[in-house]
């Protein structure tokens, strides 16, 4: 079953892979979605797929690569969207 979720990651995200290393966590765990870098440092993902992928993309996301410091992460229910076929960042 297709689930959709938001995420909100506040910590050390940018100029350390984060966005890159998200983008590949979603081509492996087969999820689609966006990706924006918010002008206040944080991270806004919205991220659709199989239910254990997405489980499995939530927990990279929590942890990031090694250069990433997560301070908080946010996670809420969200629509399914049948338009989204890739991950764009």
């Amino acid at each position: 079953m297709i689930k959709a979720v938001t995420i909100k990651v506040n910590g050390r995200l940018q100029n350390v892979g984060y966005r890159h290393y998200a983008r590949l966590a979603a081509k492996d765990y087969g999820i689609v979605g966006k990706f924006v870098n918010n002008d206040d440092g944080s991270a806004y993902i919205e991220a659709q797929g199989e239910e254990q992928g997405l489980q499995d993309f939530i927990d990279y996301c929590k942890k990031g690569p090694a250069w990433a410091r997560i301070d908080k992460i946010e996670i809420e229910a969200a629509e399914v969207n049948e338009e989204l076929t890739a991950f764009d960042s």
